[in-house]
């Protein structure tokens, strides 16, 4: 098949709209549903994602993808029982399955931003992660394949309507990509950056110069993640997976805020307090995660308010105070921080710094390449200057 035409393009008014090869057939085929086309610039940004991901670190990989943007990216290591109920898998009986647990790690460490995701599964998808995804809220999934009980699974999400698209893994693009502005065409080489390259640790400006293997890996998550994410963008990584991506915005310290702010909530999670909130009975999946980032924030009078309380909670839970959560959040440590281009000021390392960042890759390059390295010697952070520079429009 050469072409697919799509019910409308990126809102309901742009029409005609469709997908197409000048040259072959797709390399892909819909076994379910009707993806749009947003839904196939999810899909096929998170594939290239997880394929490089499970190429550079040789683990299963997920992506959770939304509007070009990866929401959540992770590799198949195992959970332990913290990260298992704060994902919401520890009623499933054994071990996770390594895709499953990918996609458990990229889906639950920012459920906020995940709501309504694209997913990208670098491997075959088996029941046991068809069946983590039927409970949640998705437009689709992109997988190389599919197991018949997991195909089966998942043609009957949303009433038969889920997008399920498989890829062919083998599918290689033509080494010069196209896009259209205004009538005018864009042409430029693939972005083909192997960030799995030693060489792209070995500029190492600071003092600390220790990176563990675990770190190296992070890093690589990071960089990989940040090459699929809208610019500018930084991501922080912990234990094989992203947990705060800041992506699209203006100013990098905004982006290092955004996503730091992100880390500290998925680090807050996993406080005494929140992981024995007393809910109520059969709340749904999204109310439960709302009022969980609500309780965490400053505005946590919102769910726990009199009158507003009984909605959520079998009785009203403490107040986690704003001393509590800080002196929380001053026990993260060993987090991976990756940028897509370079750091201009040292603010940007003092706020890594409060998220538990000890370890840095980042272009160089910036002018203020001194204060940063500075800054990152204050703390006892090991940063790496790649050279590469990951933008992405």
């Amino acid at each position: 098949m050469k072409e697919l035409a799509l019910k409308y393009g990126c809102n309901p008014n742009q029409k005609p709209s469709r997908i197409f090869m000048t040259e072959g057939d797709l390399p892909l085929e819909v076994l379910n549903g009707r993806p749009g086309y947003i839904n196939f610039l999810d899909a096929l940004n998170s594939w290239q994602l997880v394929r490089e991901l499970k190429a550079a670190t040789g683990l299963a990989s997920a992506a959770s993808f939304k509007h070009v943007s990866p929401a959540g990216a992770a590799v198949g290591l195992p959970l332990d029982d913290t990260l298992r109920k704060i994902y919401f898998v520890d009623d499933i009986e054994g071990e996770l399955s390594p895709i499953a647990s990918a996609y458990a790690r990229a889906r639950g460490a920012d459920r906020m931003s995940s709501y309504g995701d694209f997913v990208a599964l670098s491997d075959t998808c088996d029941a046991m992660t068809a069946n983590l995804l039927k409970r949640e809220v998705s437009d689709g999934v992109i997988a190389p394949d599919y197991t018949p009980e997991a195909l089966e699974i998942l043609r009957a999400k949303r009433k038969g309507t889920y997008n399920v698209i498989r890829i062919d893994p083998s599918y290689v693009p033509e080494p010069i990509e196209r896009k259209q502005v205004f009538g005018i065409t864009f042409e430029q080489g693939r972005n083909e950056i192997r960030l799995d390259d030693p060489s792209l640790f070995e500029n190492i400006p600071t003092q600390c110069k220790t990176f563990t293997e675990a770190a190296r890996r992070d890093l690589m998550i990071a960089l990989i993640t940040l090459k699929y994410t809208q610019s500018n963008s930084v991501c922080y990584v912990k234990d094989g997976q992203a947990i705060g991506i800041g992506a699209g915005q203006q100013s990098r310290i905004h982006c290092t805020r955004l996503a730091g702010n992100k880390a500290d909530i998925w680090w807050l999670r996993q406080h005494p307090k929140v992981m024995s909130l007393p809910f109520v009975p059969g709340i749904r999946r999204a109310d439960r995660d709302n009022t969980i980032d609500v309780y965490i924030s400053d505005d946590h009078d919102d769910v726990l308010a009199d009158g507003i309380w009984q909605q959520f909670f079998t009785e009203r839970p403490e107040v986690l105070t704003r001393e509590e959560k800080k002196a929380w959040v001053s026990q993260l440590r060993g987090v991976a921080l990756g940028s897509d281009a370079f750091f201009p000021f040292g603010d940007n390392i003092e706020r890594a710094h409060k998220s538990g960042v000890e370890f840095i890759a980042q272009a160089g390059g910036s002018v203020r390449d001194d204060h940063v390295i500075a800054t990152c010697d204050k703390y006892g952070i090991a940063m790496a200057f790649t050279g590469v520079r990951l933008f992405h429009h």
